[in-house]
């Protein structure tokens, strides 16, 4: 993106802001993970940080950090990223329902899995732990390691018809489409930046 997601901003809030102000519609409690040194927006205080032990290792460690903070307080948790301003909590409901006699549910379209809008159990930290040990890093290799109910995009479709849960933004076109979107105007001074082709992309 050349940017940091959580900064940009969308309407009166930053991106990071709204995902969270979205899941705090549907869950309680809720749990930011970050890089061990990323800055981040000013947040609700009644949301809990957590850090990544380690940075770079990707969502699987982030995974880890946000369940063990949830350890003792939460049978289950709904994860996503900051970058999907369109997040439906009802998505987040239906996906919890679905979840009842489940480690892991996880929806499917007909390419790949979206691990990164799915419901996972405290419980699978131990397994998360064997993967480390391994160095498989991705959410995806704890489905074949627990019972995990996999759950068609289209089936989704009920409570989120255009699958607007799932439209993260990577790419300066897509935040903007996003803000137009949402009837929100852009920032000249971040689309100037966005445009610049000296931005490292992130």
């Amino acid at each position: 993106m050349g940017y940091p997601k959580a900064w940009l901003p969308f309407g009166t809030e930053f991106l990071l802001q709204r995902v969270t102000r979205l899941l705090s519609e549907a869950v309680d409690p809720v749990v930011v993970v970050a890089a061990p040194d990323q800055n981040l927006p000013e947040l609700s205080s009644q949301f809990f940080l957590a850090r990544d032990r380690r940075g770079g290792q990707g969502p699987l460690e982030g995974l880890y950090a946000g369940l063990t903070t949830l350890e003792g307080d939460c049978d289950a948790a709904f994860v996503t990223s900051c970058d999907v301003p369109f997040l439906a909590p009802a998505w987040i409901r239906k996906m919890v329902q679905l979840l009842e006699g489940y480690d892991i549910v996880v929806s499917r379209d007909d390419h790949h899995h979206h691990p990164l809008a799915a419901v996972y159990r405290v419980s699978v930290i131990k397994h998360i732990e064997h993967l480390f040990a391994r160095d498989q890093l991705r959410p995806r290799f704890l489905f074949s390691k627990v019972n995990t109910r996999e759950v068609s995009t289209d089936i989704m479709r009920e409570v989120d018809p255009s699958l607007a849960t799932l439209k993260n933004l990577n790419r300066p076109e897509e935040y903007f489409n996003a803000l137009k979107l949402a009837g929100l105007d852009i920032d000249p001074d971040i689309e100037k930046l966005l445009a610049s082709p000296d931005q490292e992309q992130s």
